[in-house]
């Protein structure tokens, strides 16, 4: 199958490669571009595991073909972290114990991200029905729900004292 040129800003980067049309944006992001933060899981949208983040919204990159992704901007779990460290979300799972195996960390983080950009002050419910679209087998929930609403709480802090 002829591939096509495909152009995205990665993580604040531009970057070109070649895809076949049909290839999805998870593949390429791992395997072009070798960026393995994002993880396979399901391939059938499920899981969330996948997750990153496209023009301003969450995606599930299992579901998007590479064609559709030309020319987008996208944030994945390795653009979250600044160039001083971890994120705050990223430090607010650890020390909370929002992750155990750690496969869908990745996607959760990414998502819990996009969720405290459009709500940076959710409530438990919003948080939950936020994260919703992303499944962890082992974690129960209740931690990862505890590690975002602390994180928006730094967060918060954090602008208020800027």
């Amino acid at each position: 199958m002829k591939k096509m040129h495909i152009e995205l800003t990665v993580n604040g980067q531009p970057m070109e490669t070649l895809a076949e049309p049909r290839e999805l944006l998870v593949h390429v992001l791992r395997e072009r571009l070798g960026l393995t933060g994002t993880h396979i899981g399901c391939e059938t949208s499920h899981c969330g595991v996948c997750t990153v983040d496209m023009n301003g919204k969450s995606v599930k990159s299992c579901t998007v073909f590479a064609a559709q992704a030309n020319g987008a901007t996208i944030t994945t779990i390795e653009g979250i972290a600044g160039a001083d460290g971890m994120h705050i979300l990223q430090s607010s799972f650890r020390e909370h114990h929002g992750l155990q195996c750690g496969y869908c960390t990745p996607g959760m983080i990414t998502r819990a991200w996009r969720l405290l950009q459009e709500n940076p002050s959710p409530t438990e419910e919003e948080v939950r029905f936020g994260m919703a679209g992303n499944l962890c087998r082992c974690t129960g929930y209740q931690n990862i729900v505890k590690a975002i609403l602390h994180a928006a709480s730094e967060m918060s802090a954090k602008e208020a004292a800027e």
